[in-house]
């Protein structure tokens, strides 16, 4: 029978899935005119409202003389969908681990996934290293995504609205008599009949097409996995070598957060089964939140450290380094060690390292975890992955610069100077700069807060009496003894 279920909106309902869609590309939009290599990070008009004016902001901006046609290009378009289709070429190519994810709540059965995207990573890696060997910092990719910078998040804004439109309209073709022969159904959240939340929050849980040569293809999985993420590597290295091509040199601030960007990408690749147990697979329908988050957010907003990094190039020195280093490895010492007590504790429970940790039978028949990391809070996984997080801004210091043409008079004595002959300072632009660099660690601490709120409210549906006795034993949600 068809399912039915009660309209509970997230993300402010209706109201904020329509903020939310129009208001994330403008934002990413403002950050890439306001923050550039033209003028400055914020540009100085911004520090100075009072002197403001369309003219000297759009020249501050770098607004292209096109007026608002130039922010797209047919050409640039077409080699995002090139870089794409080689995606996929590779995702078929290239031998795969099949596995089945968890057991779909309608049909009772899984859903078998091809799994292949830390090899598929690494060709992306190993063609450019090829070009990088031959050409230097002049490489043609790199040259492509700093040169056309803005088209390509014209094209790839414009690629997620069209994804999203052609999975909400394929929606309606579902199969809602359960269970179906095709494994397709709805998201529990998705279906609330209203057009602007379901667009967002996704109608459909697992869309899938099948295509010619390719086969079928997991359009969830897929764009989770593969465009965006490896796009944020391509990104950094990306402004690496622009770093290069305007001072000469690489600072050990691009050098490090390249590094540990790179790190976490290829972690999540090479342990890229974790994925089919997250929320995101499991309850998400597949919508614009998704749609746009995996390849116009990631790519785009993770990147913008090392692209704030390749003009203003910050030298940690070795102490930095090591104390960046060390807040990175502490994060991912918790994550990891955190994420593993639980895993063996569900899979090898005689297991000497967990057995005589203290746990709640609940009447499903699972038990909960009540000792070691897991009560100390409900989610100290989350705790350690934002601490992981932190160093990607931390490298930046206290952002923000002015760029001065050459021989400015105005040049202050601790500056850095590209070889085109202008000079950067911070300036009164000193500070400022933080809102474009840190908001990465804002944003992933309030996605990991709600994050945790709604897995909260369905543990609470799922195991009811026995998850308030749990909370009464993991009292702090994410930090223990601060939240």
């Amino acid at each position: 029978m068809a399912s039915h279920t009660e309209s509970k909106y997230e993300f402010g309902g209706p109201f904020g899935a329509a903020a939310i869609t129009l208001g994330l590309p403008v934002l990413l939009y403002f950050f890439t005119f306001t923050c550039n290599d033209v003028a400055g990070c914020p540009v100085p008009s911004l520090l100075n409202p009072r002197t403001l004016s369309w003219e000297k902001l759009r020249s501050e901006t770098g607004w292209p003389q096109g007026g608002i046609w130039d922010l797209c290009s047919w050409e640039v378009t077409g080699a995002v969908l090139a870089y794409y289709l080689f995606s996929m070429i590779l995702y078929v190519a290239l031998p795969a681990q099949e596995v089945h994810g968890t057991k779909l709540v309608q049909n009772a059965r899984s859903l078998k996934y091809r799994l292949n995207a830390f090899s598929s990573t690494v060709v992306h890696l190993a063609v450019c290293a090829v070009g990088t060997y031959l050409q230097g910092a002049e490489f043609f990719v790199w040259t492509y995504i700093t040169d056309n910078y803005v088209q390509l998040l014209t094209a790839t804004v414009l690629i997620a609205f069209a994804l999203s439109i052609f999975v909400y309209v394929h929606s309606f073709s579902v199969n809602t008599t359960y269970p179906n022969s095709n494994l397709r159904e709805l998201a529990a959240g998705g279906h609330t009949g209203n057009f602007i939340y379901d667009f967002y929050i996704g109608r459909e849980l697992n869309p899938r097409v099948t295509l010619p040569f390719f086969g079928e293809i997991d359009i969830k999985t897929w764009c989770e996995m593969r465009p965006g993420l490896t796009g944020w590597i391509l990104f950094d290295l990306a402004f690496v070598a622009k770093q290069y091509r305007t001072y000469g040199y690489l600072s050990d601030s691009i050098i490090f957060t390249t590094f540990v960007q790179a790190y976490y990408v290829l972690d999540a690749h090479y342990l890229e089964s974790g994925i089919l147990t997250m929320i995101d697979i499991t309850t998400d329908g597949m919508g614009f939140m998704l749609s746009f988050g995996d390849l116009v957010w990631v790519p785009f907003l993770y990147s913008t450290q090392c692209r704030y990094l390749s003009v203003y190039p910050v030298h940690l020195g070795w102490t930095g380094v090591a104390a960046v280093s060390a807040v990175f490895a502490l994060g991912l010492y918790i994550f990891r060690a955190a994420n593993s007590q639980k895993n063996v504790f569900r899979t090898r429970p005689d297991d000497p390292n967990v057995k005589d940790l203290s746990y709640i039978q609940t009447k499903r028949g699972t038990r909960l975890l009540t000792a070691g990391w897991w009560g100390m809070s409900r989610h100290i996984n989350y705790f350690g992955d934002w601490l992981q997080a932190s160093p990607f801004s931390m490298p930046t210091g206290v952002a923000g610069y002015i760029i001065l043409q050459a021989e400015s008079a105005a040049a202050a004595s601790h500056s850095f100077k590209m070889l085109d002959g202008r000079e950067i300072v911070q300036g009164e632009a000193k500070g400022w700069g933080i809102f474009f660099t840190y908001f990465y660690v804002l944003y992933f601490a309030i996605l990991l807060m709600h994050r945790e709120r709604r897995d909260d409210a369905m543990c609470s549906k799922k195991y009811g009496e026995d998850w308030e006795e749990y909370k009464k034993t993991a009292r702090w949600r994410i930090v223990p003894w601060l939240y």
